[in-house]
């Protein structure tokens, strides 16, 4: 594989989210972001986003999954703060909007819930490296 040429990756297609209740995600989606609606059914819906999409698939089973996310590059950043503010949502910098609102106790569990995300992905790169080191010898 090393003298062969390697295909770039150029970016993504659609990032796919398990969810309860497609109508409902929707709904919180929509009540957020301007968007067009490709396509949906009873189980999928997918959302426009640009040259991709993000496609809400039914049939969430597991538990919340509080280190895993997605950013999305919107027309006004302070705008779609605001709208996720209103509508009770904690972004990763849930640590900054707790303090700018002085809300101390809150600013420490979101400062326990980002190093938590951080120790996990220490630990998945630590992973990973032991991987290619042991791939490599």
């Amino acid at each position: 594989m090393a003298d062969a040429k390697k295909v770039r990756i150029l970016g993504f297609n659609h990032i796919a989210l398990e969810v309860g209740d497609i109508e409902e995600a929707l709904a919180f989606y929509g009540g957020l972001f301007d968007f067009k609606l490709r396509s949906k059914n009873d189980s999928m819906a997918f959302i426009d986003l640009g040259d991709q999409f993000l496609a809400l698939q039914k049939g969430r089973t597991q538990a919340a999954d509080d280190g895993r996310h997605f950013g999305l590059v919107v027309d006004d950043k302070e705008a779609a703060r605001k709208a996720l503010l209103e509508a009770g949502v904690k972004t990763l910098p849930g640590v900054r909007e707790s303090i700018e609102q002085k809300q101390w106790k809150l600013a420490q569990e979101q400062i326990v819930r980002v190093s938590g995300v951080l120790e996990n992905a220490g630990e998945r790169i630590q992973s990973a490296t032991a991987e290619l080191d042991r791939g490599a010898q």
